[in-house]
């Protein structure tokens, strides 16, 4: 494996999407997201399954129907 990884810091942890590779050692869905929880001076990994199309569908069928709202949100800064 010669890519490196680089994760994205979030409110929750560290968030990587995990390499098909690991993803196979694991025996989880490809796409999966892997996020890091430091505890108790130990690395934590919780494993989040990618997201379905239905899922997909939906997020952009309300991203498109209330396009205006959010926009307004955004430039008000809320």
């Amino acid at each position: 494996m010669s890519a490196s990884i680089t994760p994205r810091k979030t409110d929750l942890g560290w968030v990587i999407e995990l390499p098909a590779e690991i993803a196979q050692a694991m025996s989880v869905a490809e796409g999966s997201l892997a996020v890091l929880h430091v505890k108790k001076g130990k690395l934590d990994i919780e494993v989040l399954p990618p997201i379905s199309s239905e899922l997909k569908a939906a997020v952009r069928r309300i991203s498109n129907k209330h396009k205006e709202t959010f926009e307004e949100m955004k430039r008000l800064g809320d």
